[in-house]
């Protein structure tokens, strides 16, 4: 193992950790069962991260550079502002598909017996993925598609149908799409 090179163990780390929370109904995520995964001890766990915490702020700034530089793209790419709004929801739901362990960080279940900062990480996560949405709504309010006054609401409504869409796709042992029929769900909340 001391041919990988510097920042690839860490990686691998982060990988096994978001691999194992794939299998909710596995064993606990421990530091002893993470490093038996790697085939290293605890000890080579600790030279990368201090604390299993960290393990999880790592994942969780994946999370976050992932989705918000996609949204990033999706703002810079589309003008008109519900088209925005469908894009962010898709691009969320599609993320929590392709990525199941990280969608147990998502919505908090892999985080519950964490330190909780962590939990209050992805608190804020949700505000600014509203926030966006709610961007992009208020670019819909100045091309006449949507009134000013229902803003924060059906950004609300938005957020709310991912983090349910999330849990249900969670809840189910990763078998109910988050994306299946999303689409006509966020156009009846923006009609």
């Amino acid at each position: 193992m001391a041919t990988t090179k510097p920042g690839e163990r860490k990686l691998q780390i982060l990988q096994a950790l978001a691999a194992m929370l794939e299998h909710p109904k596995g064993e606990k995520i421990t530091t002893a069962a993470l490093a038996a995964r790697l085939e290293v001890s605890e000890a080579a766990l600790y030279r990368h991260f201090a604390s299993k915490a960290q393990m999880f702020e790592g994942l969780i700034e994946f999370i976050e550079s992932t989705v918000f530089g996609l949204i990033n793209q999706i703002s810079e790419q589309q003008e008109n502002g519900l088209a925005q709004v469908h894009a962010i929801a898709g691009m969320l739901l599609n993320f929590a598909e392709r990525n199941p362990g990280m969608t147990r960080v998502l919505i908090g279940d892999a985080l519950v017996n964490e330190d909780e900062r962590l939990q209050l990480r992805m608190n804020q996560f949700v505000e600014r993925v509203e926030l966006s949405l709610k961007q992009a709504l208020r670019i819909a309010v100045t091309q006449g598609e949507a009134q000013e006054g229902e803003v924060a609401a059906r950004a609300n409504m938005i957020a709310s149908l991912v983090l349910g869409r999330w849990h249900r796709f969670a809840k189910s042992g990763f078998k109910q799409s988050p994306s299946e029929n999303a689409q006509a769900q966020i156009a009846l909340l923006l009609a």
